[in-house]
């Protein structure tokens, strides 16, 4: 057996429509198809991946439910720093830039609605 990519994270929320939008607007992803699974959820896009799987909370208490399930973060890697920085900008978004030179990579930590914390990886010399 051979671990490849991640394909998904999934995420309980109390504010689907909010959470949708954000990772719209601000990660770029675009929502799309996704089983019909009998509670209320969406499913992002990134490309032809569906990367983030929201589920609302109070729906299905199988998905997810534990209270005390923890998740430090998730990592997009990316190309175009300089525009994600304008759109972070743009959307007043909080953001820490991180430097690591021995990987070549800049990092963007970022925090959704729900305070999920994500970093969006970028080529340190784009």
């Amino acid at each position: 057996m051979k671990i490849g990519q991640l394909d998904h994270v999934n995420l309980r929320t109390n504010q689907l429509d909010k959470m949708v939008t954000w990772y719209r607007e601000i990660l770029g992803l675009k929502d799309g198809p996704r089983p019909d699974f009998p509670f209320p959820g969406a499913w992002m896009y990134a490309g032809p991946t569906a990367a983030v799987h929201l589920v609302a909370a109070g729906g299905d208490e199988s998905v997810g439910s534990e209270s005390d399930l923890k998740l430090e973060h998730f990592a997009f890697s990316a190309t175009g720093s300089a525009e994600f920085v304008a759109r972070l900008q743009e959307h007043g978004e909080k953001f820490h830039r991180n430097e690591l030179a021995s990987i070549n990579i800049v990092q963007f930590n970022i925090w959704d609605p729900d305070g999920n914390h994500i970093h969006v990886d970028f080529p340190l010399d784009e």
